[in-house]
């Protein structure tokens, strides 16, 4: 019994949680296939919905388009002939096919965008559909790029001392033992390396609030490693199978898949590894501190008592006496020299002066001589006898 269209559009939106850009029928064959199948498919987010018709609520299958290489047209192009574009994965080449190459270029231009986030510079579409597409893409950027808010302040102490664990919301949130903040790569790593711990780790997912699950599981031929998705809804979470499971926390994500293996496979627990001995610490060694000695320039010591005293016996009183390394050059001693017999001279030619001069003349002519001497002098009238 076929339910209700918009009940359904409903469902698959609680399911997948993620919003739909683009739908229509178009077929899809593997490289393995040998002929296409019908399907209904749905653009949500950055992936491929697959659908048996519209009145499915339960995708069949999921293909992601991040992790799309390249889409090249296959056929040629004809706008009254089907269009097939040949999709390259990281695993797996397929082919979708389209009705006409209107309807064709239009997949090309979503599937293209969403995958690399941006509208491809050839693209063959109406006005209007150009319109729709660059909606579609600023819807995906706010999905995938959500605006930081700003860090909140601290919670009031009556408000830190209430439980959380009451509230339905955080029961939901709360993260098993086995979840780790680790990549596919790392985690099948762990689970390699240290099969005594578990074979279940639950692991944040690429696309934002939801979560992966990497399962390794004993077969007959050998260890196999799987991945699954686990899609957040405002319900629980969903497990992303052929038939979607929905559970209502993570610890009920994890018991689902302990009991789909026969309890054969139990959480990864990594082993918290203990110390047997006691070592001592050896003694440290003595270590004496070394005192620092003061570095001091040499200095230059000052002549002798003795030596200044043969200075001051060989110059005369009121005479400057120069040190050893501060004595002016011989041409300056020369110059005392000569004022000393300069001095000498003028005595004696006074004394000359005094002796040759007549009584009567005397003191003018001593002023005379002393005028000449000094620069200066005052006359003084004298009578002759």
């Amino acid at each position: 019994m076929s339910l209700n269209a918009r009940v359904v559009h409903k469902r698959r939106e609680t399911i997948t949680a993620l919003p739909l850009y683009f739908s229509g029928h178009l077929q899809k064959k593997r490289s393995k296939d040998k002929e296409f199948k019908a399907y209904y498919v749905e653009l949500r987010g950055n992936s491929l919905f697959l659908y048996e018709d519209e009145t499915q609520e339960t995708y069949l299958e999921k293909l992601e388009l991040s992790q799309l290489k390249s889409m090249q047209l296959e056929s040629s192009y004809k706008k009254k002939e089907a269009a097939v574009f040949r999709l390259s994965l990281p695993k797996e080449e397929l082919h979708l096919k389209m009705k006409d190459a209107d309807t064709g270029e239009e997949w090309r231009g979503y599937i293209l965008t969403m995958a690399n986030k941006e509208i491809p510079n050839k693209l063959d579409l109406l006005p209007g559909q150009k319109v729709k597409l660059e909606d579609a893409l600023k819807q995906e950027t706010k999905r995938v790029f959500p605006l930081s808010r700003p860090v909140l302040p601290p919670r009031p102490a009556f408000m830190q001392s209430e439980s959380l664990t009451d509230s339905p919301a955080s029961s939901t949130s709360t993260k098993p033992a086995c979840f780790y903040e680790v990549t596919r790569k790392e985690a099948e790593q762990m689970l390699e390396e240290n099969p005594e711990n578990g074979g279940i780790i639950l692991r944040p997912s690429t696309v934002p609030n939801n979560y992966a699950l990497t399962l390794r599981q004993p077969t007959k031929s050998g260890h196999v490693t799987k991945n699954y998705r686990v899609t957040s809804t405002q319900s629980g979470f969903v497990i992303e199978l052929d038939t979607a499971v929905t559970v209502s926390s993570l610890d009920e994500v994890i018991e689902y898949f302990v009991e789909k293996t026969d309890y054969r496979v139990h959480p990864y627990t990594a082993s918290q590894a203990y110390d047997t001995r006691i070592e001592a610490l050896p003694t440290p060694p003595h270590t004496s501190k070394a005192i620092p000695r003061a570095q001091v320039a040499p200095m230059l010591h000052s002549q002798s008592r003795d030596k200044l005293d043969i200075l001051a016996d060989k110059f005369p009183s009121g005479e400057y006496i120069y040190p050893d390394d501060h004595r002016p050059p011989k041409p300056n001693l020369k110059l005392v020299q000569q004022d000393s017999e300069f001095k000498e001279k003028i005595r004696k030619r006074r004394e000359n002066l005094y002796q040759t001069c007549e009584p009567g003349n005397i003191e003018i002519t001593s002023q005379r001589a002393e005028r000449r001497l000094s620069g200066t002098g005052e006359w003084t009238s004298t009578s002759s006898a």
